[in-house]
């Protein structure tokens, strides 16, 4: 249990792959902090693992700083975070029909993803960064996906936060590694959550199984059970680890 007494922080844990992660911590004997805005779903798993809750909105710079800082106040260090929170708003980046401007990308679901899965990302790991320097080391977790390293179809603004952080993942490794912080992302293929219920159909999701070497789709305990690994072994840093049954390799 190398995780016993270890204070964890995991954004957007309140479900699917981020409430997996919460799970396996507790069950390793980790203090886990929670956050996610939907308030009802992050105390109930928050009471099941016996971990604490905070709401927070992770693209506001002001409230990652106000939840790190209060933390860090009862709980005396930061020693992991897991970046997971993360929104969806697919669309075309254009479309045009008879040589006519029918509808593209609008600006707001654009500025939504961005704030939310890149700059989140960024808040929350320049928040935790100064105590686990003073402290003496840490780990950050970044999540970020498969079509972050491929693109996908209809995602410009989802994929441009997941190539970012794992550009992000590289640069941060490289400067924080002299601290004795590690940093690694994941990169999920698909995953029964919650989250893919809503924007996959049953069609899509027995295609991919159907393409998928493993002839199976992965679920949120094989994203916890790598994100442990990359937290435990300490001599990998910046590095990002595909999770997704074969269905993508390079």
């Amino acid at each position: 249990m190398r995780l016993k007494d270890k204070v964890c922080l995991i954004t957007g844990g309140a479900a699917g792959i981020g409430k997996a992660t919460a799970i396996r911590f507790a069950q390793e004997g980790a203090k886990v902090i929670l956050c996610d805005l939907v308030e009802e779903a992050g105390v109930q798993t928050a009471q099941e693992i016996g971990g604490v809750f905070y709401q927070v909105n992770v693209a506001d710079r002001q409230q990652v700083q106000t939840w790190v800082d209060d933390v860090f106040q009862k709980f005396g260090r930061i020693d992991v975070l897991v970046n997971n929170a993360g929104v969806l708003r697919d669309g075309l980046f254009v479309r045009v029909k008879e040589g006519q401007l029918v509808k593209q990308m609008s600006e707001s679901d654009w500025d939504l993803v961005i704030d939310v899965n890149l700059k989140g990302t960024f808040n929350c790991s320049q928040a935790v960064s100064p105590y686990m320097i003073n402290q003496g080391g840490g780990v950050i977790l970044n999540a970020t996906s498969v079509v972050g390293l491929d693109g996908n179809f209809g995602q410009t603004n989802y994929v441009a936060t997941k190539a970012g952080v794992i550009g992000m993942t590289k640069v941060w490794a490289r400067e924080l590694g002299r601290y004795n912080i590690r940093v690694n992302a994941v990169a999920p293929g698909v995953i029964l959550t919650p989250f893919h219920d809503k924007v996959t159909t049953a069609e899509q999701l027995e295609l991919w199984q159907e393409n998928t070497p493993l002839k199976k789709h992965g679920h949120p305990m094989h994203i916890a059970a790598a994100v442990k690994f990359l937290i435990e072994n300490d001599f990998i840093t910046g590095e990002t680890i595909d999770i997704n049954g074969g269905l993508w390799m390079r």
